[in-house]
């Protein structure tokens, strides 16, 4: 319990990473929620990745121009180009998937493997990649500063805020669109304003923790709630308390074993996975 005291203390030197892990845990289900509805869980799969591309490539173009940014440049830069190929990203699958052509599993995964192998090319032929940039993708969550909270924070409640306020809106489009095409509803507005939000909080999440945490916090709770919750309500508040409980208790974990933070939550998040489905099972049996 001494691990705990010296994590719950204000004075703890990494309390930033604490709370940026909280964060992201809390913030990112709430927004898979949608991705698991709208049955786009292979997009939550590729995002991330594409996501980390968009950084290899905005951080790799000063250098081709010939100078070398700052850290606050770099970190502008490599939110810019986060953002924009996420949304691109989501933008083209999700068009695609509405028309119906070609396999889109087919497409998700080819996107995730050239996403992936694009950014390790990019880095590799970067003189400054081993020297900070990697940790930037892998999303060291023991090197948050206050900026960088100050952002995640900002950015996760705008959000948060967005999604609260337009909740019905966003729920109608995502679970019956035909229905929000005879109510009136603008549903390709909606969509869009959904796909920015995915596209904001995928681009903070993998700047926070790496791509590999973030679509483990973006779809394992909320494909957890699911299995468990019985209305919308239930639905997302579960996917959100399991996402938070993941994050704080993974840091708790990896802090007190001196285990690294990221994988520690993923892992966590697959065995509240799996004892939500067996609890499930067993609810399904003695009904």
């Amino acid at each position: 319990m001494g691990s705990l005291h010296q994590i719950l203390s204000p004075d703890f030197l990494l309390r930033n990473s604490v709370y940026t892990s909280v964060l992201v845990g809390c913030a990112c289900p709430l927004v898979g929620v949608f991705l698991v509805m709208r049955r786009l869980i292979f997009m939550g799969v590729a995002l991330p990745q594409i996501s980390s591309t968009g950084v290899a490539v905005a951080l790799s173009i000063p250098l081709w121009l010939g100078f070398k940014p700052t850290d606050h440049a770099s970190h502008a830069l490599a939110f810019t180009g986060s953002m924009a190929f996420s949304l691109a990203a989501i933008l083209v699958l999700a068009f695609l998937e509405r028309r119906g052509r070609g396999q889109p599993e087919g497409r998700l995964g080819t996107a995730y493997v050239v996403a992936a192998a694009l950014s390790i090319l990019l880095l590799a032929k970067n003189p400054y990649g081993e020297l900070g940039w990697l940790d930037m993708l892998k999303g060291e969550i023991i090197t948050i500063s206050n900026l960088d909270l100050a952002l995640t924070a900002a950015t996760l409640t705008l959000v948060l805020a967005m999604l609260g306020f337009f909740y019905k809106e966003l729920l109608l489009v995502s679970f019956d669109r035909e229905l929000a095409f005879i109510l009136g509803k603008k549903v390709v507005f909606w969509d869009v304003v959904l796909y920015v939000l995915v596209g904001l909080t995928v681009s903070m999440a993998v700047l926070s923790v790496g791509p590999l945490i973030a679509f483990g916090f973006l779809l394992i709770p909320a494909l957890t709630a699911h299995t468990l919750a019985r209305n919308m309500r239930q639905f997302t508040g579960l996917a959100c308390l399991i996402g938070g409980v993941a994050a704080f208790c993974g840091f708790w974990i990896a802090y007190q074993w001196d285990l690294p933070v990221g994988p520690t939550d993923v892992v966590l998040l697959g065995v509240f996975y799996g004892a939500g489905w067996a609890a499930s099972r067993a609810v399904r049996r003695s009904s």
